[in-house]
């Protein structure tokens, strides 16, 4: 003001207006403001911190084009606890421990208090810094305080951001952590590298078996396929100890496997090793990989387990070769590719009556189906995977993927939740480390009505998984839950991030429509109606049951419709 008394005013008031604007938009009422603070109370601590980060983003912006020297910074402290409202204005703990969380922020950064963390840090989609324990003027107790990580921090100190903004090493499990990384084809033909992947599917899915072992899902590992990797930071990104890398070579009859473990942590070679045989013997081939592995870093293994964990999941190798060539995709993001994974596990079927995970993996596919509006025939269909479904968990009572599968789609398809969700127990209790058991469990779970176990669960599959491509399945999970759990604006968050992962995720973009226009955020509802309707041009509200599951609570599913409804879809 000293300086520049007009522009300084000018700034302010337009300062302000960015901040009015965030606060009116997430739903909040500025309860008093003096010279350059604002103090605004809130209905929910996700639309507070939500609003923080994006108002610190909008200022920034706003800077980015004024010289430093002009530039005016905030510090915004969010604290959730109880308040005296008086004439409108607030008083008491809670007004004085926000306020002195806001000097603890950095210019134009958010600092936030444990208690606001322990509510947010699963939904927003932000990284903190833990501050430690707090102590504040006029306040008794020490004040646990968190630094909101977001990019409108560089605004006052970009060499410390950088440092900050550096993906945090999740932590290590209570037991041994493995990842198995892609195996190298040697073949000399890429014809071969569903092969090699294939063999590393069977050793993950052996190794998972361990209930001893925390084991990455397969998805997540392979995103490091085709990629020079550092195995340090390897560990890091997937919060494991111990990572298991090696080479498949397929020529004529005979087939090579080579692996070598390796501590994560220190670097250091613990074990390796080569496997020769026939292509007849490639189940005792990857056996003998599981079992070396296993000893290797956990020596007391049950004998029992180690049984289970090598069991062959066919005998017919011509099958097991189609299996693989279907599991390489089966996320399939069009119809037309949806139908040559059918194809090659009926094939599969074919060859193998009793291979209980291609009939559970092919029950899910048409259960994709019909999410994805691809079905031709609905009864027709939903038959035939129900047939699937139930011949999955009559021959897979020892096999975690068809019991999975199965229990899937008998709930999803017919309606059995009960059922399904008692298979997908017993699918968790054969491998407690399959991160698909506990993605379709957590979906099971809403539908019957148990919104917060079922986000338990997305979350342990998301951290089994925390890199997996087809992430955004269990963040349309999670959101889902919040939704039917009245919990709009979480539900908006969550189902945002599935749609940064698959933009054209038919069902997210239905419930981004819902969650929206039920959260008042009417212009984003009607983004999502609009892609979707340009995607599904004929979904109606009176086709609706087409395309969804049987909820259990009637009140859900019109939950539902009248978000829908809200939001543009046409009757």
């Amino acid at each position: 003001m000293g300086a520049d008394e007009v522009g300084t005013l000018k700034g302010l008031t337009e300062r302000r207006a960015i901040l009015d604007k965030a606060i009116a938009e997430h739903r909040g009422r500025i309860a008093n403001t003096a010279g350059d603070s604002v103090l605004a109370e809130f209905g929910s601590a996700v639309d507070a911190v939500q609003c923080a980060v994006e108002a610190q983003a909008a200022l920034a912006e706003a800077n980015s084009s004024i010289p430093s020297d002009k530039r005016i910074n905030f510090r915004i402290g969010v604290h959730v606890g109880d308040v005296m409202v008086r004439a409108g204005d607030l008083f008491g703990d809670g007004v004085n421990i926000a306020a002195r969380l806001q000097t603890l922020a950095q210019p134009g950064s958010v600092c936030v208090s444990g208690a606001t963390y322990d509510q947010v840090r699963k939904i927003v989609p932000v990284q903190f810094t833990d501050l430690g324990p707090q102590r504040v003027k006029n306040i008794e107790e020490p004040v646990k305080a968190y630094a909101v990580r977001t990019v409108s921090n560089a605004v006052a100190a970009p060499s410390t951001i950088l440092v900050a903004e550096a993906p945090k090493p999740l932590p290590l499990p209570d037991k041994p952590s493995i990842a198995v990384l892609p195996f190298q084809n040697m073949s000399g033909d890429p014809e071969q590298e569903y092969f090699a992947d294939g063999v590393v599917e069977e050793i993950t899915t052996a190794l998972s078996r361990f209930k001893s072992l925390f084991v990455i899902a397969r998805n997540s590992s392979f995103t490091y396929k085709g990629k020079a990797v550092d195995i340090k930071q390897v560990g890091r990104e997937l919060g494991v100890r111990y990572v298991l890398e090696g080479s498949v070579r397929r020529a004529g009859g005979r087939v090579r496997i080579t692996g070598q473990l390796i501590d994560a942590i220190t670097g250091t070679h613990l074990w390796a090793d080569r496997f020769e045989g026939a292509l007849d013997d490639i189940f005792d081939l990857q056996d003998q990989v599981t079992a070396s592995v296993a000893g290797a870093i956990v020596p007391k293994l049950e004998q029992a387990e180690i049984e289970r964990a090598t069991r062959k999941p066919t005998e017919s190798l011509d099958a097991y070769d189609f299996y693989l060539r279907a599991i390489v995709n089966h996320y399939p993001t069009t119809s037309e590719a949806n139908d040559t994974v059918l194809q090659l596990l009926h094939k599969a079927i074919e060859l193998d009556p009793r291979f209980a995970a291609a009939h559970g993996l092919a029950a899910w596919c048409y259960g994709w189906r019909k999410t994805q509006g691809w079905t031709t025939n609905l009864a027709r269909e939903t038959a035939e995977a129900v047939r699937l479904a139930r011949r999955a968990v009559e021959l897979g009572k020892d096999d975690a993927l068809a019991l999975a599968w199965g229990g899937y789609s008998l709930g999803q398809l017919v309606g059995e939740l009960d059922d399904g969700s008692a298979f997908i127990d017993q699918a968790l209790a054969l491998n407690p480390n399959l991160a698909a058991a506990w993605h379709v469990s957590g979906l099971v779970r809403v539908w019957r009505g148990e919104p917060d176990l079922a986000i338990e669960h997305f979350m342990r599959a998301m951290r089994l998984s925390p890199l997996d491509l087809t992430i955004a399945g269990s963040q349309y999970g999670t959101a889902l839950a919040h939704f039917f759990a009245d919990r709009y604006g979480e539900a908006s968050l969550w189902v945002a991030k599935a749609l940064r992962g698959n933009p054209n995720f038919l069902a997210a973009l239905r419930l981004a429509a819902a969650a929206n226009s039920l959260a008042g955020r009417m212009d984003d509802a009607q983004r999502a109606m609009d892609r979707l309707l340009q995607l599904e041009p004929t979904r109606r509200i009176s086709n609706l049951k087409e395309v969804t599951v049987r909820w259990r609570r009637p009140e859900d599913f019109a939950k539902y419709v009248e978000g829908l409804r809200r939001a543009g879809m046409p009757e």
